[in-house]
């Protein structure tokens, strides 16, 4: 009878664990599981059965979790929006000077100035983009 409890118990702690996705329910929910596999296979004492699932708790929120969470946890960076920008290679369109310019980035036409003011580059020159500045990107020759 306890190991049927042990494997309801396990059941609903894993399936409650689509509700956090924290890893922490399905480690309980399979230590209960576990818990249930041991009780059905030898008649242990509730005691003991506490005793069996304290140890698998422990040992897969402590052991199992932590690498999950580092291989599954934390999705890749991925830069978006204008992060995605930076490090890009813009044509320029228009001459790009301190106070006036255009560029050709990602298929957009973008504002450009130089990153250094006395810098100048001219119609179909080739630049790098250090940085967006609101509207205007901040590009240089590169490297």
């Amino acid at each position: 009878m306890a190991a049927i409890v042990w494997l309801v118990a396990g059941i609903l702690l894993v399936a409650a664990e689509m509700l956090t996705g924290d890893l922490v329910l399905v480690m309980l929910g399979l230590a209960a599981l576990g818990t249930a596999g041991v009780s059905a296979a030898v008649d242990t004492p509730v005691v003991a059965d506490a005793v069996i699932f304290g140890a698998l708790s422990l040992l897969l929120l402590l052991g199992l979790r932590p690498v999950l969470r580092r291989r599954f946890g934390a999705p890749p960076p991925v830069s978006t929006n204008v992060d995605a920008l930076l490090g890009r290679e813009a044509l320029v369109l228009e001459q790009v000077g301190a106070h006036a310019g255009l560029i050709k980035l990602g298929g957009d036409t973008w504002t450009a100035r130089p990153m250094d003011p006395a810098d100048v580059y001219e119609p179909g020159s080739t630049v790098c983009v250090w940085k967006i500045d609101g509207a205007t990107a901040v590009v240089w020759k590169g490297p």
